[in-house]
């Protein structure tokens, strides 16, 4: 069964275009050709990826922000309240007991706070991508500036599919795929982030988009909107002049919209984020989600008006009366 699914997943038809199979692309006559059996890198590749970010972190990031003096806020920790947790035990609801529903919690006068992260793990996790966005964007324009096809979008198509991977082209995908990767496998103790996935490089691996994927990757991470359209407009039309539409075409062509539009959306928070800022109103990271900000405001607002209880400030009713 699963050799069967394997090669209807492979199915020639799917990913090369009429008269084309994997055959003609074995590698042979100098000409070395991108094979799903090259992604397996990149799953150590990812592991070490993990290791290096934990050292940049404990070592780099950690004390970047002690010396901006960012310091983790100090969370209030909620008087014990015996009414409020007898009544939150004994809660029913027509005979059953309810558990997790309303504004209390076991042991707690408070809203039981969700997990945020706080500046401290903030400063690291950021400048952990930046590091590597940065460098990759470097290495990225390093190895594709002098490329015909960085200036002349028809030049990706000369010759295909008949077309060489370069090693500067292998290493680019790997690495960003298995940076990929590594992200994934910390997305549960990561930063919660509105982000994206590079799975248009995976696509373009799998069709011999090698050119194009490498362009479109670092295009799209400079911004360039007349670049882009150029882009869209090179995977679109140009193919359609060297052989009919077939599935891979559609699929990879998908990708780019969907990651385009991704890429619009982002602009447009970033863009918020700048507006507010030069306004002069509070600032905060608009790709995060909305409910880290509403806890560390809940957490100010409290350390104002002192202790709560259920939500509510509690009152002072220890003056002494005068005559």
């Amino acid at each position: 069964m699963f050799q069967t699914l394997y090669s209807y997943f492979w199915w020639e038809r799917l990913w090369l275009p009429a008269n084309l199979t994997w055959a003609d692309l074995e590698d042979r006559d100098g000409r070395v050709y991108a094979k799903a059996s090259d992604l397996y890198i990149t799953l150590p590749l990812a592991f070490l990826f993990l290791i290096v970010r934990h050292l940049f972190e404990t070592y780099v990031a950690t004390p970047l922000a002690g010396l901006l003096n960012v310091k983790e806020k100090v969370r209030l920790k909620a008087t014990p309240n015996a009414v409020l947790e007898n009544f939150w035990l004994g809660a029913t609801v027509g005979g059953r007991a309810v558990w997790g529903v309303g504004p209390v919690g076991p042991s707690s006068s408070l809203p039981a706070p969700s997990p945020c992260p706080s500046e401290d793990r903030l400063l690291p996790f950021s400048s952990w991508r930046f590091t590597f966005y940065l460098i990759a964007f470097i290495a990225g324009m390093a190895v594709i500036v002098d490329k015909p096809w960085f200036y002349d979008l028809r030049e990706v198509w000369k010759g295909y599919p008949i077309q060489s991977m370069l090693p500067s082209q292998y290493w680019y995908y790997m690495i960003e795929l298995s940076f990929y990767w590594s992200l994934l496998f910390s997305i549960a103790s990561d930063v919660k982030r509105k982000v994206g996935w590079g799975w248009e490089g995976l696509g373009g691996g799998c069709m011999h988009w090698d050119r194009v994927g490498g362009t479109s990757w670092e295009d799209l991470g400079t911004q360039r909107g007349r670049r882009m359209a150029g882009i869209m407009h090179c995977t679109v039309v140009y193919p359609l002049d060297l052989y009919p539409a077939f599935f891979g075409y559609y699929f990879f062509n998908f990708m780019m919209v969907v990651l385009q539009s991704l890429h619009i959306f982002w602009a447009y928070l970033i863009i918020r984020m700048a507006q507010k800022f030069i306004t002069g109103k509070v600032v905060e990271d608009e790709r995060s989600d909305r409910e880290e900000t509403d806890n560390s405001e809940e957490e100010e607002e409290a350390a104002k008006n002192g202790p709560l209880s259920n939500g509510h400030p509690v009152l002072n009713n220890n003056h002494r009366k005068t005559d």
